[in-house]
């Protein structure tokens, strides 16, 4: 075993960790709220939904490549192998989704009441509610092909027509069929992107207003309520922009990967990497703001 291979292992193995103790913390937390009675607000709902999605991403990504960088290679079957990533893309797409939708309900909840999106107000938490399941569903059914790629490096020896990665290999088809394929696929996520930027903007400009109302208006006339909108508005924004930061650079990384016949090690585990920085890093992210930790007034009688 290199040196190379242990150094890759340890940063999945701290990665896979750490990611599991910071969603495993939430998890804990949300249970603590629940059983003493507290009422969640629905964006702590939608962040339940990403807690899962991370640990799909973790358990796909972050220990089969950290087995994988300790020298063990074929330990899937073709069965083990098509499931490990069609678990993965389903992780992928519900965070995706989850951020968006955290994003879009977020601008929604602190729009002024002058605005366009005031009868939204009260109906957006059953609308999101429903796209948040569709969202399941629809990572579910688009990548269902997806695992009829995959396939165990020692089940197929036609070398010629795989992709091989670390542990897994994909079949090759013609360009226009992996053209089309990855279209297919990309079109959600480029849409659900567009609309996450989209509304982290009108948070921005709101945000921007708001400071500049508050220059004029002395401090013991601030509402707590109102304070505690904004603080939890920029841990969203944190949380898109962390979001889309490593999403662009993981978009980078499958396109090279995608034109390269065989992509070496280091091309792969830099893209794995960086596609479970996200699931690894959030939760902290959450916690260290304390988004979720007050629910002060919000018992249930």
């Amino acid at each position: 075993m290199e040196n190379s291979d242990v150094v890759i292992g340890v940063i999945f193995l701290s990665q896979t960790i750490f990611g599991f103790l910071g969603n495993s913390f939430l998890v804990y937390h949300y249970l603590m709220l629940y059983f003493v009675g507290c009422k969640l607000k629905f964006t702590d709902w939608i962040l339940q939904h990403l807690i899962v999605a991370n640990f799909l991403t973790l358990l796909c990504k972050g220990i089969p490549h950290t087995v994988s960088a300790f020298g063990l290679k074929d330990f899937l079957d073709d069965i083990g192998c098509k499931l490990i990533f069609y678990l993965h893309r389903i992780g992928r797409g519900v965070s995706i989704s989850s951020t968006c939708f955290l994003s879009v309900f977020q601008a929604i909840t602190i729009s002024p009441k002058s605005s366009r999106w005031t009868q939204l107000k009260v109906k957006s938490p059953s609308y999101i509610a429903s796209c948040v399941y569709m969202s399941w569903v629809l990572s579910f059914i688009v990548n269902i092909a997806f695992p009829m790629y995959m396939t165990a490096r020692w089940y197929n020896r036609n070398i010629t027509r795989l992709r091989v990665f670390e542990f897994c290999s994909s079949v090759q088809h013609d360009k226009t069929s992996d053209i089309v394929n990855a279209v297919f696929i990309s079109i959600p996520d480029v849409l659900l992107v567009v609309l996450m930027l989209w509304s982290s903007g009108y948070m921005v400009c709101i945000l921007y207003r708001h400071k500049q109302r508050m220059k004029h208006i002395h401090r013991s006339n601030f509402s707590f309520k109102s304070s505690a909108e904004f603080r939890a508005t920029k841990i969203i924004l944190l949380l898109v922009s962390t979001f889309v930061f490593f999403y662009t650079i993981s978009c980078i990384l499958q396109i090279n990967m995608s034109l390269t016949h065989n992509p070496n090690s280091l091309w792969v585990n830099m893209a794995s990497i960086v596609a479970a920085c996200f699931p690894a890093v959030s939760p902290f992210l959450v916690i260290s703001r304390s988004l979720c930790s007050a629910c002060a007034g919000n018992r249930i009688s």
